[in-house]
């Protein structure tokens, strides 16, 4: 089957078979990739925890670096990604090859120079991200590896987001979940069989997100995929423009967030390791069910993307509000034995009583807005997708680096650990408000253009 053929068989199937039907059937590996990611942080987090409250607020402070890994992984898969959907909707193949070349190779060669950067400075960007003198010793051991593992993780991750644009999830998911397991599956031999403490859970990273490139790489050139070539490989002023275009949103993001995750720690640092280790804890729990929501959002992407530039507007439409709904459901019942069960949560994690004590409180706190995320992760990912950079990268920025960052700066002043605890859900609730404005004009825009391209009958809609 011929490259173009593939793309026109996929195109149809995006663009005629029902949205729900697509979106869910799309769903089930891009949740499973997002929660076995958000499992394999919470697993290092549970079995580091068995070496200390300083060992698992370590984990905390590398969890920054993470966080930036997977935003520029995010800005070169998703930028591209999202270029590459539009394109093969509009039936242009060649485009779409050069275009997944270019950010898988760019994403590769950026990491590699966080690597060499960061292993040169290491013990200066551990006390950055927010590590105090007794997590410093973990800290150090654990971004030791997560930085070897950089260059695999952020190509990765574009591989992935490549794949997911072109509407082949299951082969991201065997990518992402093969290496995951592994490191999953590693981390307690190399902790303690091996007794490489801390150590152990950072080779393990490095050595699962090295075997998921390599999967993923190969399953570009498996099935209807557009094939990765390196000669392909076009650093133009062009492709850069669509990456950034595309992708800034995720950048903001995920890049944000790291900046928020660094500042959160110095100021929780005030109170202690155990209130690192407690808000650690928490926020991986309230990442874990957003990580579902995120995977329904992933499945959708692909979904508007195509049919965005097959200019089926209904279409886009209607799969945004089922995923809101799908979401915003799940959320609320996630929400529910999050309040009900908080210090047992906490405690599963640490058995540390001044942990438990931070930790369920600030639990309880991020349940309270945690309803909130479906709407605004999902209208960032849709405005992303069809190309409202301005309108996505807003949203983005405000929640990650405006909003997070302006109550992590007031609210412990007058209210001390509670104020650290108030200010995530204060950002998506701020984040909900402010998406309203954003999302219902583009829907506006979209419904009337789609009402007035059905009353031309010289240009009927695609069925």
């Amino acid at each position: 089957m011929s490259m173009q053929t593939a793309g026109m068989d996929k195109t149809t199937r995006l663009t005629t078979l029902p949205v729900r039907k697509l979106i869910l059937s799309m769903a089930a590996p891009n949740i499973t990739i997002m929660l076995i990611a958000t499992l394999y942080n919470m697993t290092d987090t549970y079995f580091v925890g068995q070496l200390g409250t300083s060992a698992t607020a370590g984990v905390g402070v590398a969890f920054s670096l993470m966080m930036l890994l997977q935003a520029l992984g995010f800005l070169f898969g998703q930028g591209s990604g999202n270029y590459i959907s539009r394109r093969l909707g509009a039936r242009d193949i060649e485009a779409v090859s050069r275009m997944a070349a270019t950010g898988f190779v760019t994403a590769f060669l950026v990491g590699l120079l966080i690597t060499i950067v960061g292993l040169l400075r290491l013990e200066s960007l551990a006390l950055m991200l927010g590590s105090t003198e007794t997590i410093l010793p973990y800290a150090m051991d654990y971004l030791r590896f997560v930085l070897l593992g950089a260059p695999w993780m952020t190509s990765s991750l574009a591989l992935n987001n490549i794949l997911r644009f072109q509407g082949s999830p299951g082969y991201g998911m065997v990518g992402m979940v093969t290496g995951t397991v592994l490191g999953i599956g590693f981390t307690p031999l190399f902790i303690f069989v091996f007794g490489m403490g801390i150590s152990g859970a950072g080779l393990s990273t490095a050595i699962g997100k090295m075997v998921s490139c390599v999967i993923l790489f190969i399953g570009c050139r498996r099935g209807e995929n557009i094939p990765i070539r390196i000669k392909n490989f076009s650093p133009s002023f062009f492709f850069y423009k669509e990456i950034i275009r595309g992708g800034l949103p995720s950048l903001f993001r995920q890049g944000l967030a790291s900046v928020s995750i660094a500042v959160f720690n110095h100021t929780a640092a005030t109170y202690g390791d155990a209130a690192i280790a407690a808000m650690t804890i928490a926020n991986q729990v309230a990442l874990l069910a957003s990580s579902v929501v995120i995977g329904f959002g992933q499945a959708f992407q692909p979904v508007a993307g195509f049919n965005y530039g097959a200019k089926r507007y209904d279409r886009v439409i209607s799969a945004f509000w089922f995923c809101v709904k799908l979401s915003t459901v799940f959320l609320v019942v996630v929400s529910i034995i999050c309040m009900l069960f908080a210090p047992q949560i906490i405690h599963f994690f640490r058995d540390d009583m001044r942990v438990v004590e931070i930790g369920a409180p600030a639990l309880r706190i991020l349940s309270l807005a945690l309803p909130l995320v479906g709407f605004f992760t999902t209208a960032g990912m849709m405005l992303q997708t069809i190309g409202k950079a301005a309108h996505a990268s807003t949203l983005a920025a405000s929640r990650h680096g405006i909003f997070i960052l302006g109550y992590l700066l007031i609210l412990p002043r007058f209210f001390g650990l509670l104020g650290i605890q108030l200010s995530q859900p204060m950002a998506d609730m701020s984040s909900f408000l402010l998406s309203i404005p954003l999302t219902i004009g583009v829907l506006r825009e979209m419904k009337k253009a789609w009402e007035e391209r059905e009353t031309q009958p010289e240009k009927p809609a695609q069925s």
